[in-house]
């Protein structure tokens, strides 16, 4: 395997130690975050409307159903014998039972207070009073109330709400647009909009500004909102029926629950007994209409029996006769029983039904029975046959008028008697509080923060760029002279410089650490530089030390500034060029002003003992950039910057070099070729792997040979590893 494929291997890999370590360095962050969601928890648990649940029972019992015209067997049995629950859940929470539990327990009719944002429902269920500073405000407070006696208004104006504010004394007001058009008066009935809306407003004990809102729902509004808090469902084990039907209901308001509750439970056990009692009555109303038919058939049957008699003296019957008379009652009595019978079954049934068929068989053999009977009276004489015949029409027609009366009273008993197949078993009571769960809250909030904190700082941990170590400097085959740690004393003594046409201010080098404060950390790694340095140097070319670093605000001038400090205070004469003739701020570390420096120099306008400044740290002195030069690359390029390199080599230990950033510009590349020594700056937490690779191969395409970098502002606290970071397009100008 290729070094650049175990190179992408190792950047490609997730270090858990390094994430460990990031979340372990962030643990009070992580803490401080899931307590305030914890926090944010309990607050929302307490703040949050209570919902409270009431449960009911019916019970919905097995019955056949059975015809009041007669106890015909197999024939008006038109029940199964099994429970129908599915269809009785479906007619529980159908729009003709919801509409009358809207009505009978007026749960269209909404009252609201106008409460205070987020907390107003905890301060009237904690009943807190109005404090002083919140009078004339229309919020509602703990210990306030409204009674309306009366709301009612047109078809049209239901859906509106309608805001009512506690006015001076006995008034108040109805409010619209937030205006007051019209006044009443507490515990009279008023009349507003032309008689569209009258309010009667029994007491209004609130301070004066409080506002209520009422509002008059549509009836499908009523019906979907009643609807979507009822929950109705068999009780019982999986794939069993029995016939018990749980009804719950849910809500903020635990009496109007239990009421609206009960109401259900009431409303279908009322429609069921009316479901029930509808056979009864069509079977009444038919039976009301038959028999004034029956009593004229009678009459004329009795008047013509008396005529024929007058008219023949007087024919006696003999016994067959009379035997005959009383089958025929039977035989027609039955006949007409099962006539009216097949009348009520043809209103909800085929006649290919069963129960349809019994009949139509039953029929036909009364049918056959009579044709016999005819047949034994038609050999009898023929004034026999004839008073036969009249008989038997006043007889059977009595006997039909008489059953047809004895059924009327039976259904009308059975009308007023009907109690249906449902039971209320329990009625309607709070069976506590369902929401909030503050515990649940608490927790689901606590591990939301938790997840979120840890989660925000693994993704931002997984998304960095930067390294983190010197491991992963060395990779790419870079030997790491120094691991600066970050200074905090070096951040008080940078400044913030911005330049014209710039949005934002930019940090520079603003003192020399190694003057202002000798025995900070970060010098220490410096001193530990200097001493690799001495040794390296004495294998190179010339005296000549170039820093550079990939992209800018690596810390390069820093690093210059003090190692050249340091430097200069072990004993040796040090110079350090400001060779950034771009951006360079060398001149602010020293305070030296940037004009009179390298680009004058090159531009020979300058000598050279003219652009040496003292730093005012002895054996210690600077050459500034310059004014800000147009063709930078092209001075550098120059002869004379080959000849005073050489020339202050002669004059100076050691010769340190600031360059621009080697992926932005190419300045680092030609002044480097001077140089004995290349060192490059890369930045902890900024620079990517990929970066210091591109930044090494661009300046040994140059011909450079980089003999090791320095880290810069390392975290002491950090745990670090190698990883793989992408990079982006830099700009320097």
């Amino acid at each position: 395997m290729s070094d650049s494929s175990q190179n992408s291997t190792q950047e490609d890999t997730i270090d858990l130690s390094r994430l460990f370590g990031a979340l372990f360095r962030k643990k009070w962050l992580i803490i401080g975050i899931t307590l305030v969601f914890a926090l944010i928890g309990i607050l929302h648990g307490m703040l949050a409307t209570p919902i409270y649940r009431a449960d009911a029972l019916v019970q919905v019992e097995r019955r056949n159903t059975v015809s009041p015209l007669g106890n015909v067997e197999n024939v008006t049995n038109t029940g199964t014998g099994e429970f129908n629950t599915s269809a009785e859940l479906q007619i529980l929470q159908s729009r003709m039972v919801l509409g009358q539990v809207v009505e009978r327990v007026g749960s269209d009719f909404i009252v609201s207070p106008v409460e205070l944002p987020f907390i107003g429902d905890f301060v009237l269920r904690k009943g807190i009073s109005r404090p002083g500073f919140m009078e004339g405000y229309p919020h509602v407070w703990g210990n306030e109330s409204i009674s309306v006696a009366r709301f009612s208004t047109d078809d049209s104006l239901r859906g509106q709400s309608f805001v009512v504010e506690r006015g001076p004394e006995d008034t108040y007001y109805v409010m619209q647009d937030d205006n007051r058009v019209f006044t009443g008066t507490l515990g009279r009935p008023e009349v507003f909009y032309d008689g569209e809306l009258e309010l009667t407003i029994e007491s209004f004990d609130a301070a004066e500004g409080a506002q209520y809102v009422l509002t008059r729902q549509s009836m499908p509004s009523a019906i979907r909102s009643i609807g979507s808090r009822l929950q109705v469902a068999e009780v019982g084990g999986a794939g069993t029926t029995t016939g018990m039907i749980r009804l719950l209901m849910y809500g903020e308001n635990p009496s109007e629950i239990t009421r609206s509750l009960d109401a259900v439970a009431q409303t279908f056990l009322t429609q069921n007994i009316e479901r029930q009692s509808e056979q009864a009555q069509q079977s009444l109303e038919f039976l009301q209409k038959q028999a004034p038919e029956l009593r004229e058939q009678l009459d004329l049957a009795e008047q013509n029996l008396n005529d024929y008699r007058s008219n023949l003296d007087s024919v006696d019957l003999s016994s067959e006769a009379q035997a005959a008379i009383q089958r025929y009652i039977e035989l027609d009595t039955r006949l007409d029983e099962l006539e009216f019978q097949e009348a009520e079954l043809a209103q909800r049934f085929t006649p290919s039904h069963p129960n349809y068929q019994a009949l139509l068989r039953q029929r036909r053999q009364i049918e056959n029975d009579l044709q016999e009977l005819n047949a034994r009276v038609n050999e009898l004489p023929a004034a026999q046959q004839e008073v036969l015949r009249r008989t038997r029409e006043v007889e059977v027609t009595q006997a039909i008028y008489v059953n047809i009366l004895n059924k009327v009273q039976e259904l009308e008993v059975a009308r007023a008697g009907t109690i249906g197949n449902i039971r209320i078993i329990d009625d309607a009571v709070l069976s506590g509080k369902v929401a909030p769960n503050v515990a649940r809250i608490f927790i689901l909030y606590t591990i939301l923060g938790l997840l979120l904190v840890v989660g925000y700082i693994l993704l931002k941990e997984l998304l960095k760029r930067g390294i983190e170590s010197s491991e992963q400097v060395e990779s790419v085959g870079l030997t790491v002279y120094a691991s600066v740690p970050e200074s905090s004393a070096q951040h008080k003594l940078n400044r913030l410089l911005k330049r014209r046409g710039k949005k934002t201010a930019k940090s520079v080098v603003g003192g020399v650490l190694a003057q202002r404060d000798p025995m900070d950390l970060s010098l220490e790694s410096l001193r530990g530089l200097r001493t690799s340095l001495h040794f390296t140097m004495m294998d190179g070319r010339n005296n000549r030390v170039m820093l550079t670093g990939p992209s800018p605000g690596v810390g390069k001038s820093f690093v210059s500034v003090n190692l050249g400090a340091i430097s200069a205070m072990a004993g040796k004469k040090v110079l350090i060029i400001d060779a950034d003739l771009r951006k360079g701020n060398l001149h602010h570390a020293f305070g030296q002003p940037s004009a009179g420096g390298m680009v004058e120099l090159l531009s020979e306008e300058l000598t050279l003992e003219d652009v040496i400044k003292p730093t005012g740290i002895p054996h210690y002195d600077v050459i500034t950039r310059g004014v800000i030069a147009n063709n930078p690359s092209e001075l550098l390029m120059r002869p004379g910057f080959e000849q005073a390199l050489q020339d202050l080599s002669e004059m100076y230990d050691m010769v340190i070099v600031d360059t621009p950033p080697v992926l932005a510009v190419t300045d680092a590349c030609v002044a480097g070729k001077h140089c004995g020594t290349t060192l490059m700056v890369t930045r902890f937490n900024k620079n990517s792997v990929r970066e210091i690779r591109m930044a090494k191969k661009r300046l040994e395409g140059s011909g450079l040979e980089i003999q090791g970098a320095i880290l810069n502002g390392v975290k002491i606290s950090s745990r670090g590893a190698s990883g793989y970071y992408g990079y982006g397009t830099y700009k320097y100008q």
